[in-house]
C-alpha cells in the first residue's frame, strides 16, 4: 500500500496541477507561453532538451517565448499522463503532440519532466527529457518545415543538469 502523501507533496502537486491547467491553455492558444515563468523562483533553472539549461526566472520567460515561436497553433500540444511526487520532487510523463497524421492519429513522442518543488506555489528548478532522436524521426516522416516564426535551438546548449546553488539541498532526497 503506498505511503499517505505529506503536506509538502500535496502542495507540489496541487501547484503542479496548476502549472498544467495554464500550459493546456497555451496549447489551445488562451494564454502566453511567458505566463509558464510566474511558476518558478527568481533564480530556477529550466533545462529544456534542445535548448539546454536557462537560469533565472526572466531568462526562463523568455525562453518560453523564443522556443515557441511557431510552434504553438501548428498542431502541437503537451497532454499530461500521470504525475506522482516525492518529497520536493514531482514526476511527471506527458506527450508532446506534433500534429495529426492524415489518418486523424497523432504523431507522439512521450516526454518527462523532473521538477523540484520549492514552496509557495514555486518550482526552482525543471528538467524535461524526450528522446531528440525520436522528435527528429517523427518531424522527417511528417515532412515538417519550420513555419514562420520558429526560432532554432542553440547549436551547442548547456547541459549542466545540476540544481541552482540555493536549492541544492533539495537534490538529497529527503522528505519533508
Amino acid at each position: 500500500m503506498p505511503a499517505e502523501r505529506t503536506a509538502l507533496e500535496r502542495e507540489a502537486l496541487e501547484t503542479y496541477r496548476r502549472f498544467v491547467a495554464l500550459r493546456d491553455r497555451i496549447d489551445a492558444g488562451e494564454r502566453p507561453w511567458s505566463e509558464l515563468a510566474d511558476f518558478f523562483t527568481e533564480d530556477a533553472v529550466y533545462i529544456d532538451p534542445a535548448w539546454g539549461r536557462v537560469e533565472g526566472r526572466e531568462a526562463i520567460r523568455d525562453f518560453f517565448e523564443r522556443s515557441m515561436k511557431g510552434l504553438t497553433g501548428h498542431g502541437w500540444s503537451t497532454p499530461e499522463r500521470w504525475t506522482m511526487a516525492e518529497g520536493h520532487r514531482v514526476v511527471s510523463q506527458w506527450d508532446q503532440i506534433l500534429g495529426t497524421r492524415e489518418d486523424g492519429t497523432p504523431w507522439i513522442v512521450p516526454g518527462l519532466s523532473i521538477l523540484y518543488y520549492a514552496g509557495d506555489g514555486l518550482f526552482c528548478y525543471s528538467l524535461d527529457l524526450l528522446n531528440m532522436v525520436h522528435i527528429h524521426e517523427v518531424l522527417r516522416a511528417m515532412g515538417w518545415k519550420p513555419p514562420a516564426g520558429f526560432e532554432a535551438p542553440p547549436r551547442r546548449p548547456d547541459r549542466d543538469p545540476s540544481l541552482p546553488p540555493a536549492w541544492a539541498h533539495l537534490a538529497g532526497g529527503e522528505r519533508s
